[in-house]
C-alpha cells in the first residue's frame, strides 16, 4: 500500500523543512527544530494555563482498562492520519502528544530515520492499536515522529482495532481516565440503551457510583412493589422511563436545575434533598413545592449579612 502523504504543510502551519541536499545535516536541523517546537508548545500551554497533561501521550493499557475492553480484531495494512495518533503502548515513551521528541537521547536514532526518509529509502509500516477513532503506537514511535516533522499527513500502518464499552473522545486527557473508569462501571451496573445513556452526564467521577447505587435501590423497591424479578437491563430501562425522564421534566418546569448543572446533577441533588427534607421517595406537586421553599431558604442563608454603618464622628 502506498501512502498518500505529502510533504507540503497545510495553510497556517509552520513552514516545512527545506532540503539542502545533505540528508545528514538536514536531519540534525529537523531534530533541533522539532525540539524547539515542543518547547514553544510547552510555553504556549503554560501561558494559556492549560492542564499539565494536555501534552502527554495517552497510555494505551490505562485507556482500555478505563473504557472496558470487549475485544479486538486485525484491520491489516492501512493509511492512518498522523493527527489521529495520540497515545502509546510504552508508558515511558519520550514523545509528547504532538509526536515531538521530549529528550535529547532520541537524537541519534531519530536522525538516522529522518535521513533515510529524506534519501527516499522505504521504511516498514508502523504498528498501531485503534480505539474508537484514535490510534496508539505499538512499534515505530521514531518513524511516526519523523513523518510528522517532515510535513507528512499520514503513514502506512498495520492496525489492530480494540473495542471498548465506553467511547474514547478525541480531547481525552490522562486525567480524564478515572472518570471514564467510573463511567464504564456505571454502564455495567446500569445498562441503559444508547440514547438514554447519552443523557447521563456527571462531571465528578465519584458521582457515577452514587447514581448506580440509587438506581439499584430504586430497582429493589420497584421489584418489591410489583412482586416480580427484573434483571439489570429491565431495572435500568424502567428507572429511566418511570423515574429519571419524568422527574427531570418536573425539575425543568419548576426551575429546580441550577445554572451550570447538568440535568443528571440536578436530578441527584434534588432527589437527595427530597429524602433529607421530606424522608420520601415519591414525587408530587406537594413535594416539589416544599423543595422550592427549601431551595429559597438555602439561598437566603447563603446571603452575606448586611454591612453595619459606623456612627458619624468616629
Amino acid at each position: 500500500m502506498r501512502s498518500t502523504a505529502t510533504p507540503s504543510a497545510p495553510a497556517g502551519e509552520a513552514p516545512q523543512p527545506v532540503s539542502t541536499g545533505f540528508p545528514g545535516s538536514d536531519a540534525q536541523s529537523d531534530f533541533s527544530r522539532a525540539r524547539r517546537a515542543r518547547l514553544l508548545a510547552d510555553i504556549g500551554r503554560r501561558l494559556r494555563r492549560e492542564p499539565d497533561d494536555v501534552a502527554l501521550m495517552l497510555p494505551f493499557e490505562e485507556v482500555v482498562e478505563a473504557l472496558g475492553r470487549t475485544g479486538q480484531h486485525d484491520l491489516g495494512l492501512q493509511v492512518v492520519p498522523l493527527e489521529a495518533i495520540v497515545g502509546s503502548v510504552d508508558r515511558s515513551v519520550d514523545f509528547d502528544r504532538g509526536l515531538r521528541p521530549t529528550s535529547a537521547r532520541l537524537r541519534s536514532r531519530w536522525e538516522r530515520i529522518n535521513a533515510a526518509q529524506r534519501r527516499g529509502e522505504a521504511l516498514p509500516p508502523v504498528s498501531l492499536f485503534k480505539v474508537g477513532g484514535l490510534y496508539f503506537v505499538r512499534d515505530g514511535h521514531h518513524r511516526v515522529s519523523v513523518a510528522k516533522s517532515l510535513g507528512r499527513t499520514d503513514i502506512d500502518a498495520y492496525v489492530v482495532e480494540v473495542t471498548t464499552r465506553v467511547k474514547l473522545g478525541e480531547d481525552t486527557l490522562v486525567s480524564d481516565l478515572p472518570l471514564k473508569d467510573h463511567e464504564r462501571l456505571f454502564r455495567e451496573r446500569v445498562p441503559l440503551p444508547a440514547d438514554a445513556r447519552a443523557r447521563i452526564s456527571l462531571r465528578d467521577e465519584w458521582e457515577f457510583g452514587t447514581l448506580a447505587e440509587a438506581v439499584e435501590a430504586w430497582g429493589f423497591r420497584a421489584m418489591q412493589n410489583r412482586g416480580t424479578y427484573m434483571d439489570r437491563a429491565e431495572v435500568a430501562q424502567h428507572w429511566f422511563e418511570e423515574e429519571y425522564e419524568p422527574v427531570v421534566e418536573l425539575l425543568r418546569a419548576g426551575d429546580l436545575i441550577a445554572e451550570g448543572e447538568t440535568e443528571t446533577e440536578g436530578y441527584m441533588r434534588v432527589a437527595a434533598d427530597r429524602y433529607r427534607v421530606l424522608r420520601t421517595h415519591e414525587w408530587s406537586d406537594q413535594v416539589l413545592d416544599e423543595l422550592r421553599r427549601e431551595e429559597r431558604r438555602r439561598k437566603w442563608r447563603r446571603r452575606p449579612p448586611p454591612r453595619q454603618l459606623r456612627p458619624k464622628g468616629r
